[in-house]
């Protein structure tokens, strides 16, 4: 008898840390005061709106790469930075600005802007090391512009320190799931999207690994959203050829008891929006997580005080399961 309690007593904390509920280990420590925390930083005056190639954003570098270090991330590679320049041709001229290594070198021999940025890589290992999913968010946003009258800020706080404070959550949750997952998962955080998705084409364009990324999620804009009668809202785009990211959402709404109404948005060819183009343009299945426009939407009034923190909480763990998902079953090419 005393054997048997005891082998009980073994499985039941064996399934604790293992299998279906080390991921609801993890679920559980998705939060609002964590969410709070990184969005109140980020989206802070002192931050100066994250401009790409600014101050601000080197301050919002050093602390995402503080909470990574904090959580038990590794970085991708030597260090948690992918650095990279881009260029355009100068302001009078309208043009945008470049990643790709032969068009800068061209831009080089005549007049041109010059921007010095980072996209931030860590990396959970899974068992199979030949295989990766990411998840990501741009971090930079519109800086400051002095001839303003009044606020002079764009703080940012749904564009995107939500999107960011979600990523910063999942890397958490993973970890605190205790389970390695089966593939490798990628947290990254781009810099320069909105001069154009500079920091997701660069890691696009550079990655040794592409043809072995078996899916992107991507987080730009979650806090908010208009209003309407269809409360807690959020579009969920994701690719039509994989039906099956529908039914994962629809099942774990359901099983978690998760407030949301997503409006879901199958894309044949999903290059537009926002970093998931990146991604769709190298054929690399996604989803994208997206709450819509607002009036404070690129108006430096986009303060942390609106977000609606319920739905930001939902949206990260609905997101959170998805990644599960990718991580962990087997998957459709």
């Amino acid at each position: 008898m005393k054997n048997i309690i005891l082998s009980v007593l073994f499985i039941a904390l064996f399934s604790n840390i293992y299998g279906q509920t080390a991921k609801e280990i993890g679920l559980s420590s998705i939060n609002i005061q964590t969410a709070e925390a990184h969005i109140n930083f980020l989206a802070h005056d002192e931050l100066e709106g994250r401009e790409a190639g600014k101050h601000g954003s080197r301050i919002a570098a050093q602390y995402i790469i503080s909470q990574l270090k904090q959580i038990g991330i590794k970085p991708l590679n030597n260090g948690y930075l992918q650095s990279f320049i881009a260029c355009r041709k100068e302001r009078q001229i309208k043009a945008r600005y470049q990643v790709n290594l032969d068009s800068i070198e061209r831009l080089k021999k005549k007049v041109h802007k010059s921007l010095s940025l980072n996209n931030i890589l860590g990396i959970i290992e899974g068992e199979n090391t030949k295989e990766y999913v990411i998840v990501g968010a741009h971090y930079d946003h519109l800086g400051i512009d002095e001839d303003l009258d009044g606020d002079k800020i764009y703080n940012g706080a749904d564009d995107n320190a939500s999107g960011v404070s979600a990523v910063l959550q999942l890397a958490k949750a993973f970890k605190e799931s205790g389970q390695k997952p089966k593939r490798n998962i990628i947290f990254a955080f781009w810099d320069g999207e909105e001069k154009g998705l500079l920091g997701s084409k660069y890691f696009t364009q550079n990655c040794s690994f592409i043809k072995d990324i078996k899916g992107y999620l991507n987080y730009d804009m979650i806090g908010r959203g208009i209003k309407s009668k269809k409360k807690n809202q959020v579009t969920y785009f994701y690719l039509a050829s994989h039906p099956e990211y529908e039914q994962w959402l629809k099942e774990d709404i359901k099983r978690y008891n998760l407030s949301l109404n997503p409006d879901y948005r199958a894309w044949d060819n999903p290059v537009g929006g926002s970093d998931n183009a990146s991604f769709a343009l190298k054929k690399i299945p996604i989803i994208w997580y997206h709450t819509g426009g607002h009036k404070d939407y690129h108006q430096p009034s986009d303060h942390a005080d609106k977000i609606n923190w319920i739905k930001l909480l939902n949206i990260t763990k609905a997101s959170y399961l998805n990644m599960w998902h990718w991580a962990n079953d087997s998957l459709k090419n």
